[in-house]
């Protein structure tokens, strides 16, 4: 790898599955230098369910893009997502020895680290710890401790567990695919780093990323994470019940969705039908647009509603919890027609489609700025900010200038994202664990 801070994402979906080269430009842009992409058969609903597939489409994907960037890929940050996921509220406390001595970053490892030995059900494992407001002593609503004077520290934490086996089924996939992995993100989080702004964060927004097997949900209130769900469905669904409704094969039903699928019923007149070839030797079938876009809109309201009672649940209809900037909808299944009016009509909130170009270089290719790469992009900047913060993945000495130029850019960095890094030690640990544990699987 080049000694210019390269990171590489890789997006398990249920539908395809993405590897991404990326580095920062000198406006601190993305430039994707590589991008390969695999169809993806292994896996059902966001979790892995046949490994010797997956590891052939993780192969395929991190080819292609060594072979559009001319670069070996080493290792990998990956995105985790699956009907397994689930987030918790806990607050936790540590008491100081010396209260005489400012709140250091090692007072918020501690607390942390003290989170991750909560005892969760059996088989399930922490994946993220994070801190929202802390309380110093008995002043509350403290969004930034370190610096202060204190001698009992405490936070409330927004804690995502998922299933040892599928996180381990992950580890195995991208290591028997000859790559190292670096790290693992939720893939609800990496898709809110590429397509929401700050200023939405703070008002309050849902992030609803639809994929092809799970649909994610990300909740932001005042610049900070509040609600994660996964749901169990996503676009696969919908061809589904297009190939059942249609009576049609499962190609043609993903053709249809894609070139004429609308969530909005009432736009499509009775005469409007398009014919699709018979199986060999049958007649073709004749299907009214208006009956396609009714199977999708059955089925769209009811992902819609699932994901509404989470954020009701989360406590949207209270004064405090308002999501003012609505719904921002992200994934290849935004690219739905008239999904974005149907999401506002049943949800009474405002909402727009996301994209992923915000953070990506002036001169990126036009197809990188569609919502199916969301997660792919906000794992790769994942990877480039854990660079950035002088934890590079590369394990190579740098060299002597670049080396300064990286304690130049980290406190910048970390004054404005101050968080992440909080999580990285144990996070460290939990990889090494895992690495340790495949290794001797072996």
């Amino acid at each position: 790898m080049e000694d210019n801070k390269i990171a590489v994402g890789l997006d398990i979906g249920t539908t395809k599955i993405i590897a991404m080269i990326g580095r920062k430009n000198e406006y601190n842009k993305i430039e994707v230098i590589g991008i390969g992409k695999a169809k993806s058969l292994g896996v059902k609903r966001g979790v892995v369910s046949n490994i010797t597939q997956t590891i052939q489409s993780i192969q395929q994907a991190v080819e292609e893009a060594e072979s559009v960037s001319g670069m070996k890929i080493e290792d990998v940050i990956v995105g985790i997502a699956g009907q397994h996921i689930r987030s918790l509220h806990h607050s936790d406390y540590i008491t100081r020895n010396n209260a005489d001595e400012v709140i250091e970053e090692a007072d918020i490892e501690n607390l942390v680290n003290q989170v991750h030995k909560l005892v969760m059900l059996p088989g399930e494992e922490i994946i993220h710890v994070l801190p929202q407001e802390f309380k110093v002593d008995s002043q509350a609503d403290i969004k930034e401790p370190i610096g202060m004077y204190g001698g009992r520290l405490e936070a409330n934490f927004h804690v995502v567990v998922g299933q040892v086996s599928s996180i381990r089924n992950i580890g195995r996939c991208v290591k028997s695919a000859g790559l190292e992995l670096s790290d693992i993100t939720l893939e609800p989080l990496a898709s809110a780093s590429a397509v929401l702004s700050l200023e939405e964060k703070e008002a309050g927004v849902a992030l609803i990323d639809i994929g092809g097997g799970t649909t994610d949900l990300a909740i932001f209130k005042d610049g900070i994470i509040r609600h994660t769900a996964v749901i169990p469905f996503g676009g696969n669904v919908i061809t589904d019940d297009i190939k059942e409704g249609c009576s049609i094969i499962e190609k043609q039903a993903e053709l249809l969705k894609i070139k004429f699928g609308s969530a909005w019923p009432g736009e499509n007149k009775e005469t409007e039908i398009v014919s699709i070839p018979g199986l060999r030797g049958r007649e073709p079938k004749e299907i009214t647009l208006k009956n396609l876009s009714k199977i999708i809109h059955a089925r769209v309201q009811e992902i819609i509603e699932q994901v509404y009672l989470e954020i009701k649940n989360y406590g949207h209809e209270t004064a405090k919890g308002k999501l003012i900037a609505g719904i921002v909808l992200t994934g290849g299944g935004a690219q739905l027609k008239h999904l974005r009016q149907l999401v506002e009509y049943i949800t009474g909130m405002d909402a727009r489609v996301g994209f992923p170009n915000e953070h990506l270089a002036g001169d990126s290719d036009e197809a990188l700025s569609s919502p199916a790469y969301a997660t792919a992009v906000g794992l790769l900047m994942e990877g480039l900010n854990k660079e950035f913060k002088g934890e590079a993945v590369v394990e190579e000495v740098l060299d002597e200038d670049v080396r300064s130029e990286q304690e130049e850019t980290i406190p910048q960095v970390q004054q404005e994202k101050p968080k992440p890094v909080k999580k990285r030690p144990f996070f460290e640990k939990f990889i090494e664990s895992l690495k340790d544990f495949l290794d001797n699987a072996e």
